[in-house]
């Protein structure tokens, strides 16, 4: 029984070790996020490594999004930190001059 306990135990181990050493290599991988975005008119970089709340102030003036609802906050937040963190632009909306977006600094 010990040595049955023993290589379950040992079998466990190296296991979780695998999974480790698995895992480091794809989290190095990933982009790195610094709070920063830029903020784009058609083809145009208005806004350049600015903060996210920053860029939500930026695309809402350029959009005519009301901030004052805590919803549009919120949402404006979410898409800039999800371009911060996957280096994918978000488009918010249309205008005469082109699509106004966040873009990854």
């Amino acid at each position: 029984m010990a040595s049955y306990a023993k290589k379950s135990i040992a079998t466990l181990f190296a296991g979780t070790v695998l999974a480790v050493g698995i895992a480091s290599p794809a989290s190095a991988q990933t982009t790195r996020q610094d709070g920063l975005v830029n903020v784009n008119v058609g083809d145009v970089t208005v806004a350049e490594d600015i903060n996210i709340a920053a860029a939500v102030d930026v695309v809402a003036q350029l959009c005519g999004i009301d901030l004052d609802v805590l919803a549009n906050v919120q949402l404006l937040t979410e898409a800039a930190t999800l371009v911060d963190n996957t280096s994918r632009n978000y488009t918010v909306c249309r205008t005469e001059d082109g699509k106004v977006k966040f873009t990854q600094n």
